[in-house]
């Protein structure tokens, strides 16, 4: 009788357990259902004060001094198209074709009004391309005369919306305006509810925005009136962090503030928490410097490709802002730093691309990072797995770094310590993950492809991006922001 009475304790206690599990990952993994439509936070809107508790703040060694230096002229540019998702380039120029600073390279096959322009004056070197005849590159070889194309003055204060829109297509400045949902170029016959601009960078080793606009700030108020004769004034929102000044006394613009870790400075986390995005509905977004670069070009008629690059990481031989422009060659960045050892980055450490030291800046990015490659082995007991991990971060707190002051900084290299593993339920993505949003069970419904599932777990408010924490944080290393692209074309395709 007394093994039987131990036999149902243990039986009813597993039943508990098996419960409660139940409960807290079986449930949570059933898609919402397909509410009506979110409404807009009213008290949210009011406030203006927005507290992020959900991510984290990577925090890297190599931040760039304060300072701005003109980087190094550089011999040649290169205006890469696959930096534009969703555009199908075709070319207006043939290699040995002479071009200003604003001649058109190529257009956009789906928007041929759509131009992309040269950021210098010289001639076209060379057209890359890869498979298929896929152009990656067209290469233009400086001059260095600084002969620019005159484009069309627009006075952005009484201009129409279509005057604005024409100007911005044949300006070159469209290619930086991008939309939710889908996140590519905007489509220009859209009709957007809102547009939305960031005004900070959270992401690891960013930008300082107060930084890459000083004295430009006539020239972003100019790009922000633009914008606002597309959609009104009252549809414009700028998102803030405490501290910001530069942006004060604005007008046409909504300005809301966000206090927390990364991924605060997304726009879409800003999007998600004052004006989330229903199924049916457009909104545009466009970066900071590409808001005052819009304003320059349009009131002096002159293309302004302009780009003040945060240098970071710790391999880089003096992290700092640099001063350039679009497509320039990534040595002039870099010092001239040349090696396997280090990875150069173009973009931050959780989004940018690899790029080869020869390479160029892409055409969106503001920020290159110089990491340790990670291709040397590492001893299991001192510096593996099994290492007290004095010198390492974590965002489990399995090293006891996580005590130590927060402004202590790490060497972190791309090792990503592990290969692909099996896809569990590990609830390692909701604490970095600040969307009313269930991301592992949208991950999984994006690898069936299942559309339905997909649109009822939120697919068209997110962006890759938005997921580069959770992937920072997969102990199985699934590349979710791939996974995210393939789900966001493959659903633009069934939406025609």
């Amino acid at each position: 009788m007394a093994l039987e009475g131990l036999l149902v304790l243990v039986l009813g206690w597993k039943l508990a357990i098996d419960a409660e599990i139940y409960t807290k990952v079986v449930l949570a993994s059933v898609p919402r259902p397909n509410f009506a439509p979110r409404k807009v936070n009213l008290s949210v809107l009011m406030s203006r004060k927005i507290r992020i508790k959900k991510g984290a703040d990577i925090r890297l060694k190599g931040r760039p001094a304060t300072t701005v230096d003109a980087a190094a002229s550089t011999a040649t540019y290169a205006v890469q198209p696959p930096n534009y998702h969703g555009v199908t380039p075709k070319l207006e120029v043939k290699e040995g074709a002479a071009v200003q600073t604003g001649s058109p390279l190529f257009h956009s096959k789906e928007t041929p009004a759509m131009k992309f322009l040269s950021p210098t004056s010289g001639t076209v070197k060379s057209i890359v391309r890869g498979e298929k005849r896929r152009i990656l590159a067209v290469v233009v070889e400086s001059n260095a005369k600084s002969e620019a194309v005159a484009l069309a003055k627009i006075d952005v204060a009484s201009a129409s919306s279509d005057a604005i829109r024409e100007a911005m297509l044949s300006h070159g400045m469209f290619p930086f305006v991008g939309q939710r949902p889908f996140a590519d170029v905007a489509t220009p016959t859209d009709a957007p509810r809102s547009i939305h601009v960031s005004g900070f960078d959270s992401s690891p080793l960013a930008p300082d925005m107060e930084i890459v606009l000083q004295g430009r700030m006539d020239s972003f108020q100019a790009g922000i009136l633009a914008l606002s004769a597309l959609v009104g004034g009252d549809a414009i929102h700028l998102g803030t962090c405490p501290g910001q000044t530069a942006y004060a006394g604005l007008n046409k613009v909504e300005i809301t503030e966000f206090e927390g870790p990364h991924p605060a400075g997304n726009v879409g986390v800003q999007i998600h928490h004052t004006l989330p995005v229903n199924k049916g509905e457009i909104v545009w977004t466009m970066h900071a410097e590409d808001v005052a670069n819009l304003g320059e070009t349009l009131t002096s008629g002159k293309y302004t490709a302009k780009r003040t690059v945060a240098a970071t990481g710790s391999e880089h031989p003096a992290p700092r802002y640099y001063q350039t422009h679009i497509g320039c060659e990534l040595a002039s960045l870099t010092n001239g730093l040349q090696g396997d050892s280090v990875r150069v980055i173009s973009g931050n450490p959780l989004t940018g691309t690899h790029a080869a030291s020869d390479g160029y800046l892409g055409g969106l990015d503001h920020q290159i990072t110089l990491l340790p490659e990670g291709s040397e082995p590492k001893f299991l007991l001192t510096a593996g797995w099994l290492s007290p991990g004095l010198d390492k971060f974590s965002l489990s707190k399995s090293y006891p770094t996580w005590l130590l002051p927060k402004s202590k900084e790490f060497v972190m290299d791309t090792n990503t310590g592990g290969e692909e593993r099996a896809f569990v339920v590990t609830g390692q993505y909701e604490p970095v993950f600040p969307f009313d949003i269930y991301p592992v069970q949208l991950i999984k419904s994006i690898m069936a492809n299942d559309i339905d599932a997909m649109e009822k777990l939120g697919i068209y408010e997110v962006a890759p991006e938005d997921f580069a924490l959770c992937e920072y944080a997969c102990t199985s290393k699934i590349d979710v922001q791939d996974i995210v692209r393939d789900g966001l074309d493959n659903l633009k395709k069934e939406l025609g």
